[in-house]
């Protein structure tokens, strides 16, 4: 794994999410504990809502647009039939650690 420094969790808000852009586009990530983060894609593929703009509850996001619910531990949507791509990310001391080659591979499915 390539593991990028993406940013100190204290850059997202609890229960809230920032936007990073990454050479296959943007990710999403969406801080849904005191420790917890969750990479995703940011695009909603239902209407391509911006999906770090939607509400983050338990390890779930809503979308803003039409209220599709994805899990953030496997993308799936909940109740609909769509999926976003989620990406390999850690903590260390503090720090957003994003799988950089996954994020990679990604693109080129």
């Amino acid at each position: 794994m390539s593991w990028i420094d993406i940013g100190h969790i204290d850059d997202i808000p609890l229960r809230g999410a920032r936007v990073v852009k990454t050479p296959v586009g943007c990710v999403g990530l969406f801080r849904t504990g005191e420790a917890e983060v969750f990479a995703a894609s940011n695009s909603c593929p239902h209407k391509g809502g911006p999906l770090s703009e939607g509400i983050v509850h338990g390890q779930k996001v809503t979308c803003p647009l039409h209220n599709w619910v994805f899990d953030l531990n496997t993308g799936a949507a909940i109740g609909e039939d769509g999926r976003i791509a989620t990406y390999p990310v850690r903590l260390d001391a503090g720090r957003i650690l994003l799988d950089g080659a996954a994020v990679g591979k990604r693109s080129a499915a």
